[in-house]
């Protein structure tokens, strides 16, 4: 399968020297809905693992990574949305925001090529890393984070301490072996759990930890998997005894599934999880329940949700963020593949 290049054409045009934008009509960026450190920590992300960025790239990270900045207080907490002249919309807090901004700084510190901004990451990183919050997915996606931190820093004790306090908030048992997911039904970003019970482990040491996040994402991918495709969870979660296929399907949860399938193979080197990864990828081209493209290769964009019949046509930051994510990551292993 052809995996399509990254082309940041609608990010940059999303982008502003504040920051990116959350929400679109169509191509052209809502600007009245204003930024949102959600968005920019993803699309720092994608800057960050861009290799051998062009100037416009570094550009950006360098927008982003100051946004973050920008937005957390002292005491490591961020504020999330922020209007478009920059002023900001809300008060410090630990949701999933916070979680999501550690994760783009602790990526940032850790796969940058430039040391300037490893450097400020990691400072504005480990302050973030004294915070803990009461969401088990803020939680994941702070694991996710440290370990970043961890492989920019090995023996970050702050990075550590984090990881040891998101084990304790993913130990949740499932119901049993015809449902093994720690919570009664799945709801968004799914794939984070595991993909988090996955650096804990191996952050810590922890083989029931590490074997029990492979297990999650193997489940959560067989259930998501029909007639040789995905068919994501939609945007009202799913239980057993729900019919499938579900509508709408958010890009965010590809993208979710699309990480944690490549973690999972740099750490074990199976081909299940090089499988999961294509399907995502696939999924994308148009291999979902609708048989319809989620990405618009003329803009480089992505639809904001699959519908039965159709497409939601806006080409908002999450979902556009989404796809180029997936294609980075299945462009970087196969080019692993090839040394």
């Amino acid at each position: 399968m052809k995996v399509p290049e990254i082309r940041f054409d609608h990010v940059l045009g999303m982008s502003t020297e504040v920051g990116l934008f959350e929400h679109a009509l169509l191509t052209v960026p809502r600007r009245d809905h204003g930024y949102c450190v959600d968005d920019v920590a993803r699309g720092l992300i994608l800057t960050s693992r861009q290799p051998e960025p062009s100037a416009e790239v570094a550009r950006l990270t360098g927008i982003y990574l100051h946004f973050l900045g920008a937005a957390q207080d002292g005491g490591g907490r961020f504020r999330n949305r922020r209007h478009e002249d920059g002023s900001w919309a809300d008060e410090a807090g630990a949701d999933d925001h916070w979680g999501r901004a550690l994760w783009g700084l602790g990526t940032a510190a850790a796969a940058s090529v430039d040391e300037s901004v490893r450097e400020f990451a990691l400072v504005h990183a480990s302050i973030g890393l004294q915070v803990r919050s009461p969401s088990v997915r803020a939680t994941a996606y702070a694991a996710v984070g440290a370990f970043e931190v961890l492989r920019a820093l090995p023996g970050n004790p702050g990075a550590r301490s984090l990881l040891s306090s998101a084990r304790a908030a993913l130990s949740g048992p499932g119901s049993g072996p015809s449902w093994p997911w720690p919570e009664r039904r799945l709801f968004y970003a799914n794939a984070l759990l595991p993909e988090a019970l996955l650096v804990i482990g191996t952050a810590l040491g922890d083989e029931a930890a590490l074997e029990r996040g492979l297990s999650l994402l193997g489940w959560l991918l067989e259930v998501q998997t029909r007639d040789g495709h995905l068919s994501m969870v939609p945007t009202a979660g799913w239980q057993l005894g729900e019919p499938r296929p579900g509508f709408d399907q958010q890009p965010i949860e590809v993208s979710a599934l699309a990480e944690a399938c490549t973690r999972a193979l740099e750490l074990t080197g199976q081909e299940v999880w090089r499988n999961g990864l294509d399907l995502c990828v696939a999924w994308f081209l148009g291999s979902n329940d609708a048989g319809l493209p989620m990405y618009n290769p003329a803009s480089g964009g992505a639809f904001d949700g699959l519908h039965a019949a159709g497409v939601n046509r806006n080409e908002g930051a999450e979902s556009t963020l989404a796809a180029l994510t997936t294609f980075q990551l299945a462009r970087r292993i196969a080019a692993l593949a090839e040394l």
